[in-house]
């Protein structure tokens, strides 16, 4: 057994520590190792090699806590997983990230909070096409429309135009009321809402009514040469084979295209169908094309996504299995 103290000073212990020590509670799910907290002290005590381990994320959420001031468990989870793969906490390198927009519900900046994220919004910054492929949650589509408009912000490109397949997932469009457009609105809602975290509502309804950001269903892409805009293809699971093709070849001068989607909710009849699960064997190997796979880890909703996903893929396996 091994035992080693750590002295908490310069910030608010409190928000290291939580709320009844709550912080403290989640390390002791995920590590072997019986935490006591004293005022500003912490002594450990365990095995060498998980104590260790332990004293590396409070080190790193420390770290976290005195450039942020604020930690959330979905952090201290995320802190847990990178230590245990890489032996490092992730605190140093996601501050390093450039900030992309201001939010205006939350009046912070928008910058990745994951490694993956990161990776994800440099890839963005050094290929003309992108596909970021990952579970619901990861910021796929929110860290795509911020960098569009930070690219329109700075005059990179002169429009934004975000799509998405209207596919079916379980309800039917048919019995929806109004046109074509009121019908497929319900699909394009996350895109709505992420570019009204990013700019001003009015602002929005008179770039659209100049035909400068656009929203609209994939199927309206068709027939089009897309010059000078960033355009975003959210939800690409939902798109055939030839959807995918015809969206791709889209792209004109000075354009930059980013596609998302997650494999494992294709709400297409055949799955195996899905533009998105055979591209990359396609045009994986062409220069100014990236992929970016974000994982369960790069999760940044409530911490309960996290484990519903990691739920969901347990289930799928075992019926797999059977």
């Amino acid at each position: 057994m091994a035992e080693k103290k750590l002295h908490i000073e310069g910030i608010d212990f409190r928000i290291l520590f939580g709320q009844h020590n709550t912080n403290l509670k989640i390390l002791e799910d995920e590590f072997p190792v019986k935490i006591t907290a004293r005022g500003d002290w912490v002594q450990l005590e365990g095995e060498q090699k998980e104590v260790s381990a332990v004293a590396k994320v409070i080190e790193d959420i420390f770290n976290h806590v005195k450039a942020t001031g604020e930690l959330t468990d979905r952090y201290i989870l995320y802190s847990i997983a990178m230590v245990k793969e890489n032996g490092a906490g992730p605190n140093k390198e996601i501050l390093d990230a450039e900030p992309m927009v201001i939010s205006l519900t939350t009046h912070q900046a928008i910058k990745p909070k994951t490694i993956g994220q990161k990776t994800y919004v440099n890839s963005i910054d050094h290929n003309d096409l992108v596909f970021a492929i990952g579970p619901a949650g990861t910021g796929k589509t929110y860290l795509a429309v911020a960098k569009a408009v930070m690219a329109f912000k700075q005059k990179l490109v002169n429009r934004i135009i975000l799509t998405r397949p209207a596919v079916e997932a379980g309800e039917s469009l048919g019995f929806l009321p109004g046109d074509i457009r009121a019908k497929v609105d319900p699909y394009l809602r996350p895109l709505y809402d992420a570019l009204h975290d990013m700019i001003e509502a009015d602002k929005i309804k008179r770039l659209m009514e100049l035909g400068i950001i656009e929203i609209a269903p994939l199927a309206f892409m068709r027939g089009r040469t897309l010059n000078s805009a960033f355009v975003i293809l959210d939800e690409a699971q939902n798109t055939s084979h030839g959807q995918m093709k015809m969206f791709l070849t889209r792209m004109g001068l000075g354009s930059k295209a980013i596609v998302t989607g997650d494999i494992t909710q294709i709400d297409l009849e055949d799955k195996n169908k899905s533009g998105l699960l055979r591209v990359k064997k396609i045009i994986g190997g062409i220069k100014g094309i990236a992929f970016v796979e974000l994982s369960e880890k790069d999760v940044v909703r409530h911490r309960l996504v996290l484990d519903i996903i990691k739920a969901y893929d347990k289930y799928e396996n075992r019926k797999k299995g059977d």
